[in-house]
């Protein structure tokens, strides 16, 4: 019998011998059967799961030969036989031990976080609750910049932490760093970024214009880096000679606009945003419209602490997914924009929020738009991303020698478990793992990343 099957079901076998489904002698007849369906376990609540296999297990011990409990329950029937034996066995309280998994091995925790809206679902899920709500004490904890982000995490005074999504390949090769097994169980955002330039330039719309600019990123390992340079050397520009790329934490971007130290910068938002509400810069491309759907920021943690506090990192990853959820619908997004905006957290305006999170915004040229996927939140690590990202970092000389794309990939995006805990709160994964996708109408197959990298007239690999 299936895990999940019916136990107060009298035509159902509970011997653990039998097929997946429950319905046949065994495996065998179950595939030679090819007119049955059988009921997918996806069918079922989480809760009514949970209830059957505590259900399955107690009967089992009632009853060791299936003939007698059929028996049994032709008898007297299955809500009576489900009254009767939870008179003697607590099942719904059993249930309820069950479904929350072993003990947390800790309850509190210090999660460090940049101030921008890609982290909006690990920063969101401490003022709405999300954390409480499975059993843990959370502290968000702003940080200045990346690298710092990196050193805290690695040094252990953070439990976890809010990173780029290159960050955990990064630590994980040793690029940049001491090379430390890490993983990117969720992907925080997609979408969400944009290159904005200073207002004096807003009659230079065509990047072959912007030979001597000086542009801000992130981080060296992050997806704004990558795609600010994809962007220029599509344009014909090399990033590394015909302009300046320097690193700047997001919280000081539009003050070096304003200061005319960066004619521009591929960043996070608020900052797009911000420069625009402050009159200083205009948004002259979204992300969106350079890679439709590509990830930027995740939710990271060491492997150590995975594996070593697995309750916890499921309570935490399953956290973040259940508030990633409540961020998809945009009826939500107005209720994340005022819990994320105080000081503690992104400290900007709810105005400035609002109009990231619904996606309706006046873009700095006159013009208020509407694209309610500016940013969106979908939390499955595709590892076709990880294989991206890692073309990108050895087309530009941040990784050398050979790369085992596939495997890095699947131990660093963890998938598997982000596709289990997000049936629980209600999204559906995908199927595989992996796919194509078009970055400025050129299609990625994650299965020829060095076919990928050969095809650039521009790089340094």
């Amino acid at each position: 019998m299936s895990t999940f099957d019916n136990p107060f079901d009298s035509k159902r076998r509970l011997s653990s011998l039998g097929c997946s489904c429950g319905r046949h002698i065994d495996e065998t007849e179950h595939q030679r059967d090819a007119q049955l369906r059988c009921a997918p376990v996806e069918s079922q609540s989480e809760e009514k799961r949970y209830q059957g296999v505590v259900a399955s297990a107690v009967m089992r011990a009632m009853f060791p030969k299936d003939a007698a409990r059929r028996a049994f329950l032709k008898s007297v029937g299955a809500s009576t036989a489900l009254a009767a034996v939870s008179q003697f066995f607590p099942i719904g309280a059993a249930t309820e031990v069950f479904a929350q998994g072993g003990p947390l091995e800790k309850k509190d925790l210090k999660v460090g976080f940049i101030p921008i809206t890609c982290g909006t679902p690990i920063i969101m899920a401490q003022p709405m609750g999300f954390y409480a709500k499975h059993g843990l004490n959370v502290e968000v904890i702003k940080t200045a910049g990346w690298a710092v982000i990196r050193d805290k995490t690695i040094n252990k005074e953070y439990d976890a932490a809010h990173m780029l999504s290159p960050m955990p390949l990064a630590i994980t090769l040793g690029s940049g760093s001491n090379a430390i097994p890490y993983t990117a169980p969720a992907i925080e955002n997609i979408n969400g970024q944009a290159i904005t330039l200073a207002i004096k330039h807003k009659d230079k719309r065509d990047p072959k214009q912007w030979k001597g600019f000086k542009f801000a990123v992130p981080f060296d390992y992050s997806m704004h880096n990558y795609l600010l340079r994809y962007y220029l050397a599509e344009h014909g520009l090399d990033p590394d000679t015909d302009v300046q790329i320097r690193s700047v934490p997001p919280p000081e971007m539009v003050a070096n606009l304003r200061a005319d130290n960066l004619d521009g910068f591929l960043g996070p938002d608020p900052m797009n945003q911000r420069a625009v509400f402050d009159g200083v810069g205009f948004i002259h491309i979204l992300s969106k419209d350079i890679w439709e759907g590509h990830p930027c920021c995740v939710f990271a943690a060491s492997k150590e602490f995975v594996t070593g506090s697995p309750n916890t990192y499921a309570a935490l990853l399953k956290s973040i997914i259940d508030a990633t959820a409540f961020a998809t619908k945009a009826e939500n997004r107005k209720q994340i924009a005022e819990a994320i905006a105080p000081a503690n957290y992104l400290n900007q305006p709810v105005t400035v929020l609002e109009q990231i999170l619904t996606g309706t915004f006046a873009d700095g040229l006159g013009n208020i738009q509407k694209v309610p996927n500016r940013v969106d939140f979908d939390p499955f690590p595709w590892q076709s991303f990880a294989v991206w990202i890692m073309t990108q970092m050895k087309r530009w000389g941040q990784l050398k020698g050979d790369v085992d794309y596939a495997k890095v990939a699947n131990e660093v995006f963890l998938a598997t478990d982000t596709a289990r805990l997000m049936k629980e709160v209600g999204l559906t994964p995908p199927a595989a793992t992996t796919k194509t996708f078009v970055v400025m109408g050129k299609t990625f197959d994650p299965a020829k990343p060095e076919d990928y990298i050969k095809s650039f007239a521009i790089k340094r690999a």
